[in-house]
């Protein structure tokens, strides 16, 4: 059998791909997520009581 090792030198770790619950565990999106709903929330409520 061939040795194909190519010495003692360890291979680098390989980081795993982030996903999309680590994008939503970021404080600014999740501020941002809350003002954009809290305005569609105050527009609903408008459409829906005032009109």
């Amino acid at each position: 059998m061939v040795d194909t090792s190519r010495g003692d030198v360890p291979a680098p770790p390989v980081e795993e791909p982030r996903g999309c619950l680590f994008a939503l565990s970021q404080p600014p999106l999740m501020i941002f997520l809350t003002v954009v709903g809290s305005l569609l929330l105050m527009a609903a409520l408008h459409d829906l009581f005032l009109l």
